[in-house]
């Protein structure tokens, strides 16, 4: 039952809803042309029908004459051999005064009361409800002349059947719903191919996934579509970030796993050679304060997390403040005071540990070096898609660092001065995190507090 819903729910292909969309529309399309066509058809041949009645009556106009005694003399030919087959549907009708009525052969046994008297020069053209069907009926209203200069009025009448021009409409309808449904049989076609060709680039986009999945290849090579590049871009980046973040978190424990195989061997190795108590107790504290040291190193560069593909953003004003009280609790004893000068709404790039270990290491090595002052400040730079940069600045009022010392010190493992405590490693975790982002560092001396300057540039994601 779940997996019938399950499938009831699954929404439907891209291919599958243009291919319903196309199909509404083109139906939609189709069908109002064919209404437009049948009522332009429609008025085409009620008008052709009028035409053609009008002409009838004309013929019959010319054909009839006035005698000198105003006798009324009708035509021996017949415009059309219709007119003369009884039960054609086609009547011709001639009423005048004083009763006169002359009615063409195919009117046999037809009732044509209806037909009434015209003013001459007026016409008339409409259908009629009779016993035998409906007839569509022209008149004409004249007036003849005799020799005598008698002028005699007459209506003239021609009448075709409603079978007749309902025949020749369902005739039109006929072939224009056959010939509509053949046209939108190859218009959907077509569709279906420029569809399926249209959606090629994303069938290619989904192989090379699938190729990556199986480690068959490495990224997205394309060629692919100028629509496709940014998205297949932005996946090749993401790859290439978790890839880099597995590789990194794999060195990290083999590092770890290797750099604590030694003090646990010299642990093992005091143990089992016994001795004096007091001795064996240092060596053993010794190797587990390198161990210390070793693991801090490591899980400091563990944390390390980089920039991802989809990042968010952290403000830089509350987690500065945070980071410089607990510095002020532990270098209590220098009186360090430390300045902001951070923009508003000034935001980190990217993850909340990463922030925290870049300003956590500038600002600690600022609060070690410095004499009584440390300046951070925070703008953003630049802009990109909606999303900020950020250049930090960390400045202190210490010695500074000179020009020759300063490519050394940012070497991991190496401190500026062997007589400060630490592990050497904060300014390379530093490094590390700046090169995730794709960012720069740049190392000289404060022109306003005359000890070192540490400044970082990271662009927008």
């Amino acid at each position: 039952m779940d997996n019938a819903s399950s499938i009831r729910r699954r929404p439907l292909s891209l291919a599958a809803r243009a291919a319903l969309a196309t199909g509404f529309a083109l139906a939609a399309f189709l069908g109002l042309t064919g209404l437009a066509q049948n009522k332009a058809n429609y008025a085409s041949e009620l008008s052709a029908m009028h035409d053609r009645l009008h002409n009838y009556a004309i013929a019959y106009i010319t054909g009839t004459d006035i005698t000198r005694a105003g006798k009324v003399t009708t035509p021996d030919s017949q415009p059309n051999p219709d007119f003369s087959r009884p039960g054609s549907g086609l009547y011709a009708i001639i009423v005048g005064n004083d009763g006169f009525r002359w009615e063409s052969s195919s009117a046999l046994g037809r009732d044509f009361d209806f037909v009434r008297m015209l003013s001459p020069g007026e016409t008339a053209f409409e259908p009629v409800e009779t016993r035998s069907g409906k007839l569509y009926v022209f008149s004409y209203g004249v007036s003849l002349d005799s020799t005598e200069k008698r002028s005699v009025p007459l209506t003239f009448a021609v009448a075709q059947t409603e079978d007749q021009f309902e025949r020749q409409v369902a005739t039109y309808r006929r072939t224009q719903f056959l010939w509509l449904a053949m046209l939108g049989m190859m218009l959907m076609l077509l569709q279906l191919f420029l569809l399926r060709w249209s959606l090629l680039p994303l069938r290619r986009v989904s192989s090379d996934l699938a190729h990556i999945e199986r480690g068959t290849r490495d990224h997205l090579d394309g060629p692919y579509p100028v629509e496709l590049t940014v998205l297949t871009r932005r996946l090749n980046a993401f790859i290439d970030s978790e890839r880099e973040q597995r590789t990194r978190y794999r060195d990290t424990l083999a590092d770890l796993a290797h750099s604590l195989k030694t003090p646990l061997a010299v642990v093992r190795s005091q143990l089992e050679s016994g001795g004096d108590a007091e001795k064996l107790r240092g060596d053993i504290l010794d190797q587990v304060r390198r161990m210390d040291e070793i693991v801090a190193y490591q899980l400091s560069r563990a944390a390390t997390s980089g920039r991802r593909t989809i990042a968010s953003v952290e403000p830089i004003a509350g987690h500065a403040e945070d980071l410089v009280q607990s510095l002020e609790k532990v270098y209590a004893a220098k009186n360090v005071l430390c300045e902001f000068e951070i923009e508003d709404g000034v935001t980190f790039p990217g993850e909340q540990g990463d922030l925290l270990e870049l300003m956590g290491n500038l600002v600690e090595n600022a609060f070690k070096w410095a004499s009584h002052r440390v300046l951070l400040s925070a703008r953003s730079l630049g802009k990109m898609r909606g999303r900020s940069g950020l250049e930090l600045v960390v400045e202190d009022d210490g010695p500074g660092i000179p020009d020759d010392k300063i490519e050394k010190i940012l070497q991991r493992g190496v401190r500026g001065d062997e007589r400060v405590q630490g592990h050497g490693i904060g300014l390379s975790i530093v490094q590390d995190i700046i090169k995730a982002y794709q960012g720069e560092l740049h190392v000289d001396r404060s022109e306003e507090l005359g000890g070192a300057r540490f400044s970082v540039k990271l662009p927008p994601p």
